[in-house]
């Protein structure tokens, strides 16, 4: 009698390595479109306004120790930001350069702060 060439699985309930790669590319493809899909939606975020920078900043500025910013002026125009006024010390112009850089929005930083003599 000859025999059958029909291929069962190992044991009832299991999968063969076709189907198990079939089921992983799926699996692949769909993560790379939730991907692509997720960069998409990031890359369309709307830009932040001057105005809005103005504000984050200047509260920043105000609100740390260091720098002490709230007699400081900011000027920003397309994300660029402009800081001028007076600091006590070159640790707070640092600063006040790195809180600003930080800011969702500012592209640029131009830092005019002067140090109190």
């Amino acid at each position: 009698m000859p025999r059958s060439k029909t291929r069962l699985p190992a044991f009832p309930g299991a999968l063969d390595w076709r189907t198990m790669a079939s089921k992983m590319k799926a699996k692949i493809r769909a993560l790379l479109l939730l991907f692509v899909l997720a960069g998409t939606c990031l890359a369309r975020q709307e830009p932040v306004s001057d105005n809005v920078i103005t504000d984050q900043v200047a509260i920043r500025l105000s609100s740390d120790q260091v720098v002490k910013g709230g007699g400081l002026k900011v000027d920003v125009k397309d994300g660029v930001v402009t800081l001028s006024g007076q600091v006590d010390e070159p640790k707070a112009k640092t600063r006040a350069e790195k809180l600003t850089r930080k800011v969702k929005g500012v592209k640029q930083v131009i830092n005019n702060l002067t140090i109190r003599k």
